[in-house]
């Protein structure tokens, strides 16, 4: 019904909001009216209304996120429950292909959605804490390191006992990750020095494989996809080890990985940061590490 010039009927105000809002510049008289609803929700107080905590899961990553979307298993998606745990809240997980880049990824699940329609999620998982990312998506904030990937060499050393240089490397046969800085580094170092030793494989665990089954000498993978591997293996063999290998630009720590959510999200961000407080001082956090065979590497 259209609004009287004069005065305001009970049925006027059960028009939309974008109507009223619309109309208030030439009805005064509506300024002072209750709200027609509650004020807009803070950003924690939104999601708790919802009900459910929206994570986003990288899909086929081994070992933090894998397996079907309804039955997703790994690190990530454990520590997504605990989140949500903590938060009071249930857990919606929000699988999704990784993009050409980070910056991709953050810009489809964190702060703006994908452009097919899926996303933003409340907060990414599996993000590094990297200078550099950070000042390139000022949109997001990254935040909560929960753990620190290190690039190692998963060693055979029955083939080879010990590896003190790159160079100790040639004329094995060596595994690395499709797309992985450590594949790029493998491959290009010294010129190309073992590019033709490296066979290339769709994910990390892949190639940590290739060494269990006795297809290569050594695979540069990181040590969560190594430890992953060697965790299927009862008991673990004593010729699997574990070593640095300095390659390139690489640091020899690695990198601290944590979480993004969106800029301005500050009450989310203290709320998911007290969590993972809790979750590392009453012990959870080590024991979900501990439960997928992977070592709680201070971030």
């Amino acid at each position: 019904m259209p609004l009287n010039n004069n005065k305001p009927t009970p049925s006027s105000l059960s028009i939309s909001r974008r109507r009223v809002l619309g109309a208030a510049a030439c009805l005064p008289l509506l300024a002072g009216l209750p709200a027609l609803h509650a004020q807009e929700l803070t950003d924690l107080a939104r999601i708790k209304a919802s009900g459910a905590l929206k994570v986003a899961v990288y899909k086929d990553n081994a070992p933090f996120s894998s397996g079907p979307a309804n039955a997703m298993t790994g690190l990530d998606v454990g520590l997504a429950e605990a989140l949500a745990r903590q938060l009071g809240l249930k857990l919606s997980l929000l699988p999704f292909d990784a993009g050409e880049n980070m910056n991709d990824d953050l810009r489809n699940m964190v702060w703006k959605g994908h452009y097919l329609g899926y996303g933003p999620a409340d907060v990414m998982l599996q993000v590094p804490v990297d200078r550099y990312l950070i000042n390139e998506n000022r949109q997001a904030l990254i935040f909560a390191p929960y753990m620190r990937q290190v690039p190692v060499l998963l060693l055979d050393t029955r083939k080879l006992a010990e590896v003190r240089t790159p160079e100790d490397l040639k004329g094995l046969p060596l595994a690395a990750e499709r797309g992985a800085g450590q594949a790029s580094l493998l491959m290009g170092y010294g010129g190309g020095l073992l590019r033709n030793q490296v066979s290339i494989h769709p994910s990390g665990p892949a190639a940590a494989q290739q060494v269990v089954e006795g297809k290569a000498a050594a695979a540069y993978v990181t040590r969560a996809q190594a430890e992953s591997v060697l965790a299927t293996l009862s008991p673990r063999p004593e010729h699997f080890q574990l070593t640095e290998l300095v390659l390139g630009n690489i640091p020899d720590r690695g990198w601290p990985v944590g979480m993004a959510i969106k800029a301005g999200h500050k009450e989310l961000g203290q709320a998911i940061d007290a969590a993972v407080q809790q979750l590392r001082s009453s012990g959870e956090l080590l024991a979900l590490f501990q439960k997928h065979g992977l070592t709680l590497t201070a971030p």
